[in-house]
């Protein structure tokens, strides 16, 4: 018997079509979860798809790394919620194939390469190994495979004609999370520094120093990170990479707890190598962090909104610090041209970037506590005297996101009425004549 004769035979089955709904919110729910991911945080998928650039030697294609996060996102996320809904059901699986098929080969790269630690491919809310990425994009291909043979077999809760409003609906879903992810701050904080997070711990006391040189310094080679003291730097010409250096003070990446309250631990220097993180973040203070994780690139639109948000801060006795992975030469720099009097130091470029998204960000603190972040564009103009506590908590991410999610399931659910209305009027008017045919004598 023919293979075709064979699927045409088995997707008339009950069970075939419980399988077939099965693999449709499987494989569905995998695509609308991993969009959804990216979308949260077009930052941080920006910086993942220019960590994958760099490891290809594409460094130069580094300014399409937003468009395609972005892009990314809004493909995943659409095409999962067409799979779940049976919508497009001969098109969609193959999308999903030619997806996959460029996902599989390039995440295999990855786990035999270990050229990028984390492929990102659900952002900061879950983070896979390379090999266990790999084997679930396997999985999912074989599902993908399964909705390519049996995927008609059932029907979809939409019909043809207003299919394209699904696509529409999600479309604008999608891109709605991931405009508060990029011009505000993203809706959901999967990173280690949400609000409410104190940013320094006072465990480690002033007088307890530690030498100026007492760095670790972290290396990278085959996908795996080593530290290594001053005194034990590897050879760079044997495949070393270096990735970053904190002092001993501050254990980079670690967690301390005081007072019962876990909170990672960050490390700012100065210019010449000091840790000046206890002076920064003094709990005692309140103080108007301004992060810049690329500080080059940062408009001088922006400086005069960062000037006079100094001055407003300084009225309202409130500290303001500048911080930056770039180098002397590129602060002193900014400094001159852009006149800002606040003082500005240095911090590894990771964490900077997992504090805050924007470039620049804003970030207020009390008592060494996070109390809002926001990208400075979206922050309104500063207006003396300024209420520091109140002017960037004004938004409120899980009021945002329930609405959003509200008015997409109220709109897929109205879309819904719509289409199948004439069904239900049709079974209702058919059972009524049955049952009118049945009572005659």
């Amino acid at each position: 018997m023919k293979a075709s004769a064979v699927i045409n035979a088995v997707k008339h089955e009950r069970w075939c079509q419980v399988l077939t709904m099965l693999m449709r919110l499987t494989v569905g729910a995998v695509f609308v979860f991993s969009g959804f991911t990216k979308a949260i945080d077009p930052w941080g998928s920006c910086y993942k798809i220019t960590d994958y650039l760099n490891a290809m030697g594409l460094s130069g294609w580094s300014d399409t790394a937003l468009f395609a996060a972005v892009a990314i996102a809004a493909v995943e996320f659409v095409l999962g919620i067409v799979i779940v809904v049976g919508a497009y059901r001969r098109s969609a699986p193959w999308v999903a194939l030619l997806v996959m098929l460029v996902m599989t080969p390039l995440t295999l790269w990855l786990a035999v390469s270990g050229a990028v630690p984390d492929c990102g491919c659900f952002g900061d809310a879950v983070h896979l190994s390379n090999w266990a990425t790999f084997g679930k994009n396997v999985l999912l291909l074989l599902g993908i495979i399964y909705l390519l043979l049996f995927n008609k077999s059932l029907r979809g809760i939409y019909g043809p004609a207003v299919q394209w409003v699904v696509v529409a609906l999600s479309f604008l879903m999608v891109m709605a999370v991931a405009y508060y992810g990029y011009f505000v701050q993203p809706l959901i904080d999967y990173r280690p520094y949400p609000v409410g997070t104190r940013l320094a711990s006072a465990t480690v006391e002033d007088d307890d120093e530690a030498s100026e040189d007492d760095f670790i310094f972290i290396y990278s080679k085959n996908g795996e990170q080593h530290e290594f003291t001053i005194d034990s730097l590897p050879d760079e010409e044997e495949g070393w990479e270096y990735v970053t250096r904190y002092h001993s003070r501050r254990p980079h990446g670690r967690v301390i707890v005081q007072n019962g309250n876990a909170s990672p631990s960050i490390a700012i220097m100065d210019t010449e190598g000091n840790d000046v993180t206890l002076d920064v973040l003094a709990d005692s203070r309140r103080t108007v962090l301004l992060l810049f994780p690329d500080l080059p690139h940062v408009s001088m639109v922006n400086s005069f909104a960062l000037n006079e948000l100094n001055d407003a801060a300084l009225v309202a006795q409130a500290d303001v610090v500048g911080l930056t992975p770039a180098t002397s030469e590129e602060i002193e720099q900014w400094q001159d041209v852009s006149m800002a009097s606040y003082p500005i130091y240095n911090m590894d470029d990771s964490e900077l970037k997992m504090i805050a998204r924007g470039n620049p960000a804003v970030v207020y603190l009390e008592e060494g506590v996070i109390k809002w972040k926001r990208t400075l564009s979206s922050l309104d103009d500063v207006e003396q005297p300024v209420e520091l506590a109140a002017m960037g908590d004004d938004v409120d991410a899980d009021a945002i996101l329930t609405r959003l999610m509200l008015a997409f399931l109220a709109g897929m659910a109205i879309l819904l009425v719509i289409n199948r209305t004439h069904l239900l009027v049709r079974y209702f008017y058919y059972k009524a004549h049955r049952k009118h045919l049945t009572d005659k004598p």
